[in-house]
């Protein structure tokens, strides 16, 4: 299992427990971590006033951000093949565990001053990352349940049944598709809505994955108003229904890769009132009969409905 740096809300439950006097050992199985890490991160990031969550992940933070470049030079060539790959900054430091996606970043926009070429290999040529300074401006979802209260089994991929959910949308914001992937197979199911209302996706979300509803055990979105309805969908399908971070798509990296491969298919400013639901289906067929490299060359199909 590959490591992934301690959450800032990993580091308010260590926070909460060392102060209740409770044992490294304890705390580490209430996170499902490692003795070893806890222990670290007690003595790497502790204040003169003890340890504080706050305290703690900026010092963590700076000090990946110091040792970053260093990082990037032992290991570029294996980055640079993974970009060529088609991996995502996101993809590569999470199956690296030991640098950041934002560092990859600001390496390859740094590059790119330079004359270089790297950042043609992302799937999307974006503008180089800055830090938001404005809250989610799209409005409040009611009774909203954070990704953070998410169990933490779903980050670790071993198990059916949990799910991303998006929506891409059409020229002129006429019409759109929801999208489902499920994260440990890649599993995808496409439906298209005349509008991007919370009724008509909720609506297609329940009719995508009732027929396997006993596969869905959790779903994760963003904070679109979309997925107001969630509470309905959670009550038809029996599942969990979680928001990711405004602004944080890396945390349903999933689904964005998948709607990146949808868009090979379906480009930006193509209209969808074009698209009969014949080629929507079969696009989807298509991508979940790709072998893929982490499912050992086997399909999304044969992994999820165990097909040999």
């Amino acid at each position: 299992m590959n490591y992934t740096h301690l959450s800032l809300g990993e580091r308010y439950q260590i926070y909460a427990l060392k102060g209740a006097k409770h044992s490294i050992k304890f705390i580490a199985d209430a996170l499902n971590r490692s003795p070893s890490t806890i222990s670290r991160e007690l003595k790497r990031n502790e204040s003169l006033r003890g340890y504080r969550a706050n305290y703690a992940d900026n010092k963590a933070r700076a000090r990946r951000s110091n040792n970053a470049f260093t990082i990037i030079a032992d290991v570029w060539n294996w980055i640079t093949d993974k970009l060529k790959e088609s991996w995502s900054p996101e993809q590569i430091a999470g199956f690296h565990g030991g640098i950041s996606h934002m560092s990859i970043y600001r390496y390859i926009w740094s590059d790119k001053k330079q004359g270089g070429t790297l950042w043609q290999y992302l799937r999307r040529k974006a503008k180089p990352y800055r830090t938001r300074l404005t809250a989610e401006t799209r409005g409040r979802i009611n009774d909203r349940v954070s990704i953070h209260e998410r169990p933490c089994v779903v980050e670790g991929r071993t198990r059916i049944g949990d799910w991303e959910a998006d929506t891409i949308i059409g020229q002129h914001h006429k019409q759109a598709i929801v999208t489902l992937v499920e994260r440990r197979t890649g599993l995808l199911k496409m439906k298209r809505v005349v509008k991007k209302s919370a009724q008509q996706v909720s609506e297609a979300m329940i009719e995508l994955l009732t027929p396997i509803r006993l596969q869905v055990k959790t779903i994760t979105s963003d904070n679109g108003k979309e997925f107001a309805n969630h509470k309905d969908i959670k009550q038809k399908l029996y599942s969990g229904f979680f928001f990711a971070d405004a602004y944080a798509s890396w945390q349903r990296g999933t689904n964005e890769n998948t709607n990146g491969l949808i868009r090979e298919y379906l480009p930006k400013g193509c209209d969808f009132r074009q698209v009969c639901d014949d080629e929507i289906q079969h696009i989807e067929n298509k991508l979940n009969n790709r072998p893929r490299k982490r499912l050992g060359f086997k399909t999304p199909n044969q992994v999820f409905y165990n097909i040999n």
